[in-house]
């Protein structure tokens, strides 16, 4: 059975940076995709970032384009999210998720495993 360990988060100050580690134990990664997705309190969950296993092409949501990278590293079984220029507005619990097959879903019912989540806290 996947499993899915997230870890990385904490409290930072607007303009810092973070690095996020999702490690994953239990199958042999092929043809799959690798999202991150976060949540605020209040408000529902919503698609960051996402990778291809085997290509490592990605995609980012428009409010993290150019501030935060997704990578992978193969060998590890284990996803990044790169964090930097953080904001206020950044802060949530942040899980990562895998979705079988190669297509890039944005929307989380499309991932059939989570891990259980980091904080990630930005002060102004």
């Amino acid at each position: 059975q996947l499993q899915l360990v997230e870890s990385g988060g904490g409290l930072v100050q607007a303009g810092d940076s973070l690095r996020l580690s999702c490690v994953a134990s239990g199958r042999t990664f092929s043809r799959c995709v690798m999202g991150w997705f976060r949540q605020a309190p209040g408000k529902e969950r919503e698609f960051v970032a996402a990778i291809r296993w085997r290509s490592g092409s990605t995609t980012y949501a428009d409010s993290v384009e150019g501030r935060f990278t997704i990578s992978r590293d193969n060998a590890k079984n284990t996803v990044y999210l790169q964090l930097s220029s953080l904001k206020p507005e950044d802060t949530a619990v942040y899980s990562c998720a895998y979705k079988m097959g190669e297509f890039i879903a944005t929307s989380p019912p499309e991932y059939s495993s989570w891990g259980q989540g980091t904080q990630v806290t930005v002060s102004s």
